[in-house]
């Protein structure tokens, strides 16, 4: 069955890499009573959550935070379902970290977490750790180490980055290898509501089970056939399984790591894996969920497929699918697969982690980042430069004058940190009162960390 959905005239049918220059905003409605309705996205019940253990300490916002949703195609106004917003990120997969591609990816998410707290909205974040997957046996076979020991090594090396980036850390790190039992319930709950079904090879969920399957891509069987074939784990597919682009939530394997199942001996789908740790950390239904666009198919499209028909099919999985856009080198996608990458560890030693977050946050989220050893040159020269003219002083309250209106007013617009940068660059150079500066001094330290 197919929810009913309110669709505002801010849609737009070309790929997620929209610029917001080309938006027109619905008006934003909360009213009041039982009645009470929002726009444009549906009303959804609500899910008790624990308190966030990141307090958070903001004003009062004059301004709505409007987000790209990668579904609808289009910006709405973000309204979390309870009290405590949740969000999860999609984390790495640690066989080859960090390179810049996972640093502006999780930087972004780190920025609308502290966007979010600085605004007075309580925030459960969780980001996981996929510590067993093919490509990750692949390199441990290749180098003749432990998987358990190429994980661990590579997964200290992320944390040891993204630390040095003063990343906001999220509240909870779920790891794969940990979260099985979960993993197996969700699979035997699909399997008794009809949407699962076993084969030699292991246990696959059924697509044409799910008429919403794709809505997130939006691309074709054919499409989705030639992604599956290029993906690590394409080998281990069962060939009888109805459909070419059903996809295994759990495989039955004789190498490699394996666990006890009612299924039989194996290892769960990379899918499940993450419907699984989500329910269990943040609960059902989620408010923002993110990570590459890389990952829209098939790891989103599959979440969602699994994550709805679990709950019953009458409610959305996420509120706002947020994607963040590759980055490239040489014109091709940084890829870890591909051996593409320029590594943040690298990047730190001839730079500040200020300079790089301002590198990396100069250009839109949804717009492809071409590396640039020039605009990094520069990013330092700029952020040095903010740091004479803002740096010093105290941090103070965020204020509702205009010069700290316009810098937030780029972030609410979709996280246009961009905008916000230059627009701390113009005032930070004018005469302005202590106050407005001590204000635009805690935005630049506090939510975009350039400072």
């Amino acid at each position: 069955m197919d929810l009913p959905e309110r669709v505002g005239p801010r849609r737009d049918p070309t790929s997620f890499e929209l610029g917001a220059d080309r938006v027109q905003y619905l008006p934003f409605v909360i009213r009041r009573g039982r009645g009470r309705r929002d726009t444009p996205k549906d009303r959804e019940d609500f899910v008790w959550i624990d308190r966030a253990r990141h307090r958070a300490r903001g004003y009062r916002p004059s301004q709505v935070l409007w987000l790209y949703d990668t579904r609808r195609r289009g910006t709405f106004a973000f309204q979390p379902r309870t009290r405590v917003a949740t969000m999860y990120v999609c984390g790495v997969t640690p066989y080859d970290t960090t390179h810049l591609g996972h640093a502006r990816t999780f930087l972004v998410f780190d920025v609308l977490a502290r966007l979010l707290e600085v605004r007075g909205q309580r925030l459960r974040y969780a980001q996981n750790i996929t510590d067993v997957d093919e490509s990750i046996l692949q390199r441990a076979a290749r180098d003749k180490v432990s998987w358990r020991a190429l994980g661990r090594r590579e997964e200290r090396a992320f944390l040891r980055d993204m630390k040095a980036l003063d990343w906001r850390k999220p509240d909870a790190i779920p790891h794969a290898t940990r979260e099985i039992p979960a993993m197996i319930k969700l699979a035997e709950r699909l399997r008794r509501r009809g949407f699962a079904y076993e084969t030699p090879g292991g246990v696959y969920f059924d697509v044409a089970k799910f008429p919403r399957f794709g809505q997130l891509s939006r691309f074709s069987k054919a499409k989705m056939q030639r992604i599956l074939a290029s993906q690590d784990d394409a080998r281990l597919d069962d060939p009888t399984r109805r459909s070419p682009i059903d996809f295994a939530l759990w495989r039955r394997v004789s190498d490699g790591p394996t666990w006890p199942s009612p299924f039989g001996r194996g290892r769960p789908g990379w899918h499940l894996e993450c419907s699984a740790m989500s329910a269990r950390h943040l609960g059902f239904p989620i408010d923002i969920h993110g990570g590459g666009s890389d990952l829209i198919y098939p790891h989103h499209e599959s979440e969602i497929a699994q994550s709805e028909a679990a709950h019953g099919l009458r409610k959305r999985f996420v509120g706002h699918w947020v994607h963040v856009a590759p980055m490239r080198l040489g014109g091709a996608k940084m890829s870890k697969s591909d051996g593409n990458m320029v590594f943040v560890r690298e990047v730190l030693k001839k730079t500040t982690p200020q300079a790089l977050r301002l590198y990396l946050l100069d250009v839109h989220y949804r717009r492809p980042f071409d590396h640039d050893e020039e605009r990094l040159d520069r990013a330092r020269e700029r952020a040095e430069a903010l740091g004479r003219s803002l740096g010093r002083g105290r941090l103070g309250p965020i204020e509702r004058d205009a010069s700290t209106q316009e810098v937030l007013g780029a972030l609410d617009d979709d996280l246009h940190a961009e905008r916000a940068i230059r627009a701390l660059e113009k005032h930070a150079r004018r005469d302005l009162s202590p106050d407005s500066m001590a204000s635009l001094r805690t935005i630049a330290r506090k939510v975009l960390g350039i400072l």
